[in-house]
């Protein structure tokens, strides 16, 4: 039973595990050995309840794949018990990120005075653009 909060658990028959071959150097032993694991919990079919498998599916993570199946690899470790409990605390972190709800933002609306001071920069900024201009003298002569 993965525990993941004080109401939520998941069974653990409800949880695939695969021990494949891990990547990289390390010699005869990665060469041999299937410590690596590969972790498949299939949202749909879990028995979390539904606002949790919607949220879990609106989630723009690429470890879930199109058909609702967070796959997750674990090959930290030459052991493959510890690369398990990797796997299972990565399941758990993503489950628990999305049980915590965004608060909705309030949009705040800006203050008289810095209505005031916005407007008070920018005639200050047009005055100075205006000194700067060519002054046309044909205009003044007539």
């Amino acid at each position: 039973m993965l525990i993941i909060s004080d109401k939520i658990s998941i069974p653990i028959d409800e949880i695939e595990f695969h021990a494949i071959r891990s990547q990289g150097s390390g010699g005869q032993h990665v060469n041999k050995v299937s410590t690596a694991i590969q972790l498949r919990f299939d949202i749909n079919a879990s028995s979390l309840p539904v606002y949790i498998k919607n949220r879990l599916l609106k989630l723009n993570d690429s470890r879930i794949t199109i058909d609702g199946v967070i796959v997750i690899k674990s090959q930290e470790s030459r052991s493959q018990k510890k690369n398990k409990d990797v796997a299972l605390y990565r399941l758990s972190k993503i489950i628990t990120n999305v049980l915590v709800t965004p608060k909705k933002r309030i949009p705040t609306k800006p203050t008289k005075s810095s209505k005031v001071k916005r407007l008070d920069s920018k005639t200050k900024h047009s005055r100075k653009k205006a000194i700067r201009k060519k002054i046309d003298i044909k205009k003044i002569d007539q």
